[in-house]
C-alpha cells in the first residue's frame, strides 16, 4: 500500500538550510493541516454523535495507538477529567507497549495484531463501550487487529488517520480520514500528522463532554480545582454567574466544590 505520510518530502537539502528557512518551511506545512481536518468534518460528526450516546448511556471511549499516535490519545484521556469532571476510566488511553511506552519507544510492540485486544481486555471492555484507534499510517498491526475484534464484539469502532483506504479504515464504522500530505521531514509522522491526530481528538472529545451536559454557556462548570490558576478561574465563573464579588464568589466555589455546584447554590435552583 502507498502510504502518504510516507512519500517525499517538498523540502529537500534540510541539512543545508538556515533557521529561519528550516522554520519557515515547517510552518507552511503546518498552515495546511486545518484545511485537511476541515475536509473531515462530517467523519468527526459521525463519530462524536455516536460515542456521545455510549458515554450517555454509562459506556466508555477508549483509544489505542502506536507511538506519537498512542501518545496523544493518552494525552486527550487524561486531559477530560480534570478539564470536564468526569470519572477517571470513562475516557481510557492505552499504547502499544505498555505505559512506559508513553516516555521510551517499546521496540516492535506496534507490530502484534493481538495485543491491542489483550490489552483492551484488561479494562473490560465492552458492547457499551466505543473505540478509536489513532494511527497516521492506517496499517499498525496493534490498533488494527484490535479494531477488528472490537467489530466483531458489536463494540462501537472509529479511526483517526492520515491515509485514505488504509487498513483501519476498512477495521472500523467510522473512519476519519485527514490527509495532510507528505511530512517536512519525510515519513516523520510526529509533525503534520501528529497535528491534525490532536486536533481530532480535540474536537471529539469536546463535542461528546458538550453534549454530555458538562460545559454550560462556554464554561467548564464541572472542571476539578486542583491548582491556584483554576481556583481563580472557577471564582471569576461564580461571580460572571450569579453578579457577585470576588470574595463571595471564592467563598461559594470553595464551599459547594464546583462552579456548577455554586452556583446552583446562589440562585437557588439547578443549574
Amino acid at each position: 500500500m502507498a502510504r502518504i505520510t510516507e512519500s517525499p518530502s517538498h523540502y529537500d537539502h534540510l541539512e543545508q538550510m538556515g533557521t529561519g528557512e528550516l522554520l519557515r518551511g515547517i510552518n507552511a506545512e503546518d498552515r495546511t493541516v486545518p484545511e485537511a481536518v476541515a475536509l473531515a468534518i462530517p467523519q468527526i460528526g459521525q463519530l462524536a454523535d455516536a460515542v456521545a450516546l455510549r458515554l450517555k448511556a454509562g459506556g466508555r471511549l477508549f483509544y489505542i495507538g502506536a507511538g506519537t499516535s498512542g501518545r496523544l490519545g493518552i494525552v486527550d484521556a487524561s486531559e477530560c477529567p480534570p478539564t470536564f469532571g468526569v470519572p477517571h476510566g470513562m475516557v481510557v488511553g492505552l499504547i502499544a507497549g505498555g505505559d512506559g511506552a508513553i516516555r521510551k519507544a517499546v521496540e516492535f510492540a506496534e507490530d502484534n495484531p493481538d495485543q491491542g485486544w489483550k490489552d483492551l481486555q484488561e479494562h473490560a471492555i465492552g458492547k457499551e463501550d466505543a473505540l478509536v484507534g489513532i494511527a497516521a499510517s492506517g496499517s499498525t498491526p496493534y490498533v488494527v487487529g484490535a479494531l477488528q475484534k472490537a467489530r466483531q464484539e458489536g463494540i462501537l469502532t472509529g479511526c483517526v488517520t492520515c491515509n485514505p483506504d488504509s487498513p483501519v479504515t476498512k477495521a472500523c464504522e467510522h473512519p476519519i480520514v485527514a490527509v495532510v500530505g507528505p511530512e517536512f521531514v519525510t515519513g516523520s509522522t510526529r509533525m503534520k500528522s501528529g497535528t491534525a491526530q490532536k486536533l481530532i481528538l480535540n474536537m471529539i472529545s469536546t463535542v461528546v463532554m458538550i453534549k454530555l451536559g458538562r460545559v454550560k454557556g462556554n464554561r467548564m462548570v464541572d472542571m476539578q480545582l486542583s491548582n491556584n490558576k483554576l481556583v481563580d478561574r472557577g471564582t471569576r465563573m461564580v461571580m460572571d454567574g450569579l453578579g457577585i464579588d470576588y470574595a463571595a464568589a471564592n467563598a461559594l466555589l470553595k464551599q459547594h466544590g464546583s462552579v456548577r455546584n455554586a452556583i446552583a447554590h446562589g440562585r437557588g435552583r439547578e443549574f
